[in-house]
């Protein structure tokens, strides 16, 4: 036991939409891929698989056409553990090739997250994964200390959770941390209402992949959204170049116009 808490530890950044994952020390992650589990929609399909199989990483975002895909964290919060677990088994086998009790273990998690899901977390990777050690830590915090500062205000939009938290010598505090489960995810979303309303419609949780891939790909935020919108109205935007041409993996292309600054207005809207 001594002797592996000497070992590097494993750092898990969870996010929402993402989730990366190294040894401490290392100037980046080892992996890093969208923290999704795909199941086979129909399993006659997809030659070899069998009922309950599930893909994760790159192979899943190989097969996402194929594949039912759910996240299991929403707005910080993780809603299905049986997923995150299956995912943190895949880190340690696949992406890390190590053994979960050979290294303490630094977890990363939102501001104001409910005490239950760091109980539950921590319950998983000492029970199932038997890790020597276990520290959680606020992501604001590790991005400040990244920064080399320890005081400062960061403010972190993710794909499920925007936080302004501010920092002290290395302390959150917590009574002036300001949280809305306003996101990246939300920006999807929208945008594919935006989409669907210009004739595009995209139905199945993979196809929602792609419109993530839209938004991170032609979004682009308006310094004066009502300039902005006249613009589009006068067709001035349009002569501007500002309609962009997206071809999809199935080659089919898609005008996107307007919907590129609309998305991502939610942000700074919600309402």
């Amino acid at each position: 036991m001594a002797d592996t808490l000497h070992n590097a530890p494993i750092v898990l950044d969870n996010g929402s939409g993402t989730i990366r994952a190294g040894f401490a020390g290392e100037d980046a992650p080892k992996c890093y891929f969208p923290s999704y589990v795909g199941r086979p929609k129909h399993l006659r399909v997809l030659a070899g698989a069998l009922e309950g199989d599930v893909f994760i990483g790159q192979k899943a975002q190989e097969l996402r056409g194929l594949l039912k895909i759910r996240y299991p964290l929403e707005h910080g919060i993780v809603t299905d553990w049986d997923d995150m677990e299956k995912i943190w088994q895949h880190v340690y086998t696949e992406e890390l090739k190590t053994l979960s009790e050979e290294h303490p273990v630094l977890l990363t998690e939102p501001p104001l997250n409910p005490r239950s899901n760091r109980d539950t977390a921590a319950q998983i990777l000492f029970e199932t994964f038997n890790v020597p050690a276990l520290f959680t830590s606020i992501q604001a915090v590790l991005s400040l200390y990244a920064s080399g500062r320890t005081t400062g205000i960061v403010l972190d939009s993710g794909d499920g959770v925007s936080h302004a938290v501010p920092v002290y010598e290395g302390f959150a505090i917590n009574n002036s941390i300001r949280r809305i489960d306003v996101a990246g995810r939300d920006v999807t979303e929208h945008m594919q209402t935006l989409l669907r309303k210009s004739g595009y419609i995209f139905h199945t949780s993979a196809e929602k992949e792609v419109v993530r891939m839209i938004k991170e790909k032609t979004s682009y935020l308006a310094l004066d959204p009502k300039k902005e919108e006249k613009d589009w109205a006068t067709g001035n935007a349009r002569q501007d170049g500002k309609t962009v041409e997206y071809t999809l993996p199935d080659g089919q292309k898609l005008k996107i116009g307007p919907e590129r600054f609309r998305a991502p207005e939610i942000l700074f809207d919600p309402e």
